[in-house]
C-alpha cells in the first residue's frame, strides 16, 4: 500500500468527529482491507442494556468507509446488509475487518465482520461502494 495513502488515512479518521463520539480508533489499513476497534461503553446501550444495533453498525461502518478508500481514490457507500448476530459483554473491546472481495472500476464489495475481545461472531456485513474517479481530498494535507 502507499504510505502517503495510509498515513493520510490514518491522520484523517483520527480526526473524524463521528468516529470519536464512538471512540473509534483505526488499527490497520491496507489495500482493500481495514481493522478498526472501539470500547462498548454503557452510553452504546439500547432500552434492554445491550449493544444498540447502531453502534455495531457504525463500527462496521468505518471499518468499510476506510477499506473503500484505501486505494487513494473516493469511495461512497451505496447500500449495507447486515445480520446481527449477538450482543456483547458490558465493556468489551470491539474489531471490525472489512475486507474486499470484488473490485470494478466504478464498483468494489466488502464483506465486513464484528467480534468481541473473546472472539465471538457479534454481526456480519455485506456492503458496497461507488467508486468515484476523483483522489482523497485530504492527500495533499
Amino acid at each position: 500500500m502507499d504510505e502517503i495513502i495510509r498515513n493520510a488515512i490514518f491522520r484523517q479518521i483520527k480526526k473524524e468527529p463521528f468516529g470519536k463520539k464512538f471512540g473509534i480508533t483505526l488499527i490497520d489499513v491496507q489495500d482493500g482491507y481495514a481493522k478498526v476497534e472501539m470500547k462498548f461503553s454503557q452510553d452504546m446501550e439500547n432500552m434492554f442494556g445491550m449493544a444498540h444495533g447502531g453502534a455495531i453498525f457504525s463500527l462496521m461502518d468505518a471499518a468499510f468507509e476506510v477499506a473503500s478508500n484505501s486505494h487513494g481514490t473516493m469511495a461512497v457507500a451505496l447500500s449495507m446488509n447486515i445480520n446481527y448476530l449477538a450482543s456483547p459483554s458490558k465493556g468489551a473491546m470491539l474489531t471490525a475487518k472489512a475486507s474486499e472481495i470484488n473490485k470494478t472500476r466504478r464498483t468494489a464489495v466488502y464483506n465486513i465482520r464484528a467480534t468481541d475481545d473473546s472472539g465471538k461472531l457479534l454481526a456480519t456485513c455485506q456492503a458496497l461502494v461507488y467508486r468515484l474517479d476523483k483522489p482523497l481530498p485530504f492527500l495533499e494535507e
